[in-house]
């Protein structure tokens, strides 16, 4: 078989695995104050007990928010649905992303792929209150990051791009002129969308072209002119940045990679690590920036230690530090890094809850189910 034929069979097979997006029917360093800013934010959700996870229903007869109580163990006891207000697809949407929450986890921000909106609720003591219903910019919304008051989402539908939000104190959106732009060209695959640590760049992956865009934003929130790089891996998916500019990427052909963001585009540091598993869709990263982890969509788990550089290598020689019997579709961290949340897809829907170690190991704490085929994206603080 010709080397470019099997090239684009594996990708095929890594993306089916992952899910295709469908449609309705010496590192440089972040600024210390704004790390310092964002840790300190979460450090205190987490002390005053506002401990929770999000995923969304998907569900074309209408959206919903289903949250779970996260006990201090970092268990999950499910604690009801709350709509959106728009619609989902009812099916998958081949991105990361899909729930966020600010900095400060008084906002949670979800997309409406199926009517082409996002949702923004304020988290507080009684749970969930929707704020606001807006246009995502474009169609098929599947992916948000917020940095401060600065909401971006990608659409996927159509030519697909970025567009920024300004977010209001009391939850509500307003455009930011000038802040949509273009993907690399039509048909991208886009995956995710996703802030630098100090909110001065944007980052968005694409699955078909096996390209990373960069997008500097300016101090009105407007992005700029995108600069495409690369990907070491075959299909980029997930990614998350670390403590400082580390870049930590799955690759859904089987590997991961880390890059740093500085002054010009992004440097490889790790390219392509093999993790041994069938489709790494999904990365996060610990706050303090040791551990990456990937959910592959096989069923399974990945750790990663992170050096001070950004090189990456794997904790288990397998790359299975965590097997779940059932497809994985997206991956969350707790607010305070201490609890690794696994959202299960294939077969029974449900939410699998680690305890990390120190080493960066996972001790399984248990399932939850009752979700509904459908369930796409993951919060949790």
């Amino acid at each position: 078989m010709p080397k470019h034929v099997a090239l684009l069979a594996l990708a095929t097979a890594a993306l089916a695995a992952c899910e295709q997006t469908r449609s309705a029917t010496a590192p440089a360093t972040a600024p210390a104050a704004a790390i310092a800013s964002a840790l300190d934010a979460q450090r205190a959700a987490d002390a005053a007990g506002r401990r929770a996870v999000y995923t969304l229903t998907n569900q074309v007869a209408g959206n919903a928010v289903a949250v779970f109580n996260r006990a201090a163990d970092g268990t999950l006891t499910a604690a009801g649905t709350v709509p959106t207000g728009g619609t989902g697809t009812g099916a998958g949407l081949g991105s990361q992303g899909a729930v966020a929450l600010s900095d400060d986890g008084q906002l949670l921000f979800a997309v409406n792929a199926g009517s082409n909106d996002v949702s923004v609720f304020t988290v507080g003591s009684a749970g969930l209150s929707l704020a606001s219903v807006t246009p995502s910019g474009g169609t098929l919304p599947i992916s948000l990051s917020v940095h401060g008051n600065v909401l971006y989402v990608l659409n996927a539908g159509g030519n697909g791009n970025i567009s920024g939000f300004s977010v209001g104190s009391g939850g509500t959106l307003a455009p930011i002129a000038g802040s949509t732009q273009a993907l690399s060209g039509t048909n991208v695959g886009p995956a995710e969308v996703a802030f630098s640590p100090d909110g001065g760049r944007l980052v968005v992956s694409e699955k078909n072209t096996n390209l990373l865009d960069v997008y500097a934003v300016d101090a009105n929130g407007a992005a700029g002119g995108r600069i495409s790089v690369a990907s070491a891996g075959g299909t980029p998916f997930g990614f998350s940045f670390g403590l400082r500019n580390e870049l930590f990427v799955s690759e859904a052909t089987g590997s991961a990679s880390s890059y740093v963001l500085g002054a010009g585009p992004l440097s490889l540091v790790s390219g392509a690590v093999s993790n041994h598993q069938g489709a790494p869709c999904w990365a996060v990263v610990t706050n303090d920036g040791r551990f990456g982890f990937t959910g592959n969509g096989a069923g399974s788990v990945s750790a990663f230690t992170i050096a001070p550089d950004g090189s990456i290598s794997l904790v288990d020689a397998s790359g299975a530090s965590a097997v779940i019997s059932g497809g994985v579709n997206d991956i969350a961290l707790s607010g305070n890094s201490g609890y690794l949340y696994v959202l299960q897809t294939g077969g029974v829907q449900a939410i699998h809850a680690f305890r990390i170690q120190s080493d960066g190991h996972l001790v399984p704490l248990g399932p939850i189910t009752g979700l509904p085929a459908g369930t796409r994206g993951l919060a949790a603080r």
